[in-house]
């Protein structure tokens, strides 16, 4: 009888927050399909009152217009090679930065574990500057080299993998393959990197998305027009008082694609790998 209380009870419970989750998901889901909405009508309709909120029939006439304003294509491909190339280094450098401050003790390392953390609170736009004096110095400003180099040294990959490290690494597992002869290049990758995959997962998606996703210092460094990235090219189809916002969201629509792409593949390994976790821990 009290089995059953205890039952009833908890249904109250579960269904609030089933209702909860439910509202959080309609809440993330909203942007992508307004996104949608707007891609698929006209601009007229989008400053309806009540706005449309239903699909039109007038996407692919929207993408026409974004494909013969815009070097679309070009763009894409700029960012892809850059977006991919910083996704690889900034995981091989912030995995191999995560691993000496987690498990080897040298001279300075909380003093600069410490300065790691404190660049990490300030705001990217102080760094412009002086990444642009050394890229020109240099000779890298108006390529794509100057958008790969300054994210190699991610301070926050660093300090989300070392954290990771330090917990999900035994200390014992890496000395048992140094008395078996191990240096630090094997430990680190027969040892280290397959252990932390999920978290190699989730920075991989976070790196991809903040390089396909950056604006301001492309804007700055770039100066040939065959080198703009897509963000920088999707800013050339505001024009004045008159923006087709229509043709805007279809463009917007179109470079998100990647994007969730790039997480379905990542976000698999992650999810395996943390559901791995709570199995064995069982």
């Amino acid at each position: 009888m009290t089995a059953v209380v205890k039952r009833r009870s908890r249904r109250p419970k579960g269904l609030t927050a089933h209702i909860f989750l439910g509202l959080a998901v309609l809440i993330s889901v909203f942007p992508f399909v307004w996104t949608i909405v707007m891609a698929t009508n006209t601009t007229e309709d989008i400053y309806k009152s009540p706005p449309k909120l239903t699909f039109g029939s007038h996407l692919l006439e929207n993408v026409r217009h974004v494909l013969g304003t815009i070097d679309f294509f070009g763009s894409m491909l700029n960012t892809l090679v850059v977006a991919t190339v910083t996704t690889v280094l900034v995981l091989f450098v912030d995995s191999l930065a995560a691993f000496t401050f987690a498990k080897f003790d040298f001279p300075g390392r909380k003093v600069l574990f410490a300065m790691l953390v404190g660049f990490m609170m300030l705001p990217l736009q102080l760094a412009v500057l002086p990444q642009f004096i050394l890229m020109s110095d240099i000779g890298w400003v108006g390529t794509l080299k100057a958008l790969v180099l300054p994210a190699l040294a991610n301070a926050f990959g660093i300090f989300w993998l070392r954290q990771y490290i330090e917990n999900g690494v035994p200390d014992e597992l890496l000395d048992a393959a140094r008395i078996d002869g191990a240096g630090f290049f094997r430990q680190y990758w027969n040892i280290v990197l397959p252990m932390i995959k999920p978290a190699l997962s989730f920075l991989a998606i976070y790196a991809f998305v903040g390089a396909w996703n950056d604006y301001i210092w492309p804007l700055v460094v770039l100066t040939d027009p065959g080198h703009l990235t897509l963000q920088v090219t999707l800013a050339q189809l505001h024009v004045g008082h008159t923006t087709d916002y229509s043709m805007v969201m279809a463009g917007v629509l179109m470079a998100s694609v990647p994007l969730v792409v790039v997480f379905t593949i990542f976000a698999r390994g992650f999810i395996a790998g943390a559901t791995e976790g709570a199995v064995q821990g069982t």
